[in-house]
């Protein structure tokens, strides 16, 4: 999960749903301000309306009620091989390591960006996935350094989107890019 803040910006668009809600990924729904429908244009913060949020958990329900006799598990899964791996006991790397990627996104990846701030962005991100990989392959895993490590990948994937972008649309703005503008009404 990623918390919810005023500099959350940079990550308005949310997960792409057709009129069931469904994604892209078989029985994996998205639903309200996780969402984008498309009924409220570009880059916007998914679903910006209530009646909206209300049909697509209707539609939702339906859609995956109709679907729930037809799935299957698998439950011959064998056990996690823990050899090599310790409990950890350095908390506070991960602790600090979730702010360094709030600030990261906060301060490079915000509304108003540029290529140098998109480029420090990255340099200081590749380095906290570094430091988390091999943390991760030395823990016994936990919630909380699986959540830095989705934190860390999901600002990979929108710092380089982010680059890709050579105009200013929507609620993201490049001070590189001021002359390729477009108004979003």
């Amino acid at each position: 999960m990623i918390p919810v803040v005023p500099a959350q910006h940079y990550s308005c668009g949310g997960i792409k749903v057709d009129m069931d809600g469904q994604s892209s990924i078989d029985r994996l729904y998205s639903l309200g301000e996780a969402s984008s429908t498309g009924l409220h244009g570009a880059n916007r913060l998914a679903s910006n309306s209530l009646l909206e949020a209300a049909v697509y958990a209707h539609r939702a329900a339906m859609h995956s009620g109709k679907r729930i006799g037809e799935l299957t598990f698998e439950e011959n899964i064998p056990l996690w091989d823990y050899k090599g791996t310790t409990h950890l006991e350095e908390m506070v790397l991960i602790t600090q390591s979730i702010k360094e990627v709030q600030m990261i996104m906060s301060n490079y990846v915000g509304i108003v960006r540029s290529n140098l701030r998109l480029e420090r962005a990255m340099v200081r991100l590749e380095i906290l996935y570094q430091e988390t990989e091999s943390l991760y392959k030395q823990s016994l895993i936990s919630k909380k350094i699986c959540e830095v490590r989705n934190l860390i990948n999901v600002g990979y994937i929108i710092i380089k989107h982010a680059t890709a972008r050579t105009e200013s649309i929507g609620l993201h703005y490049s001070i590189d890019y001021p002359k390729n503008a477009v108004s979003e009404f």
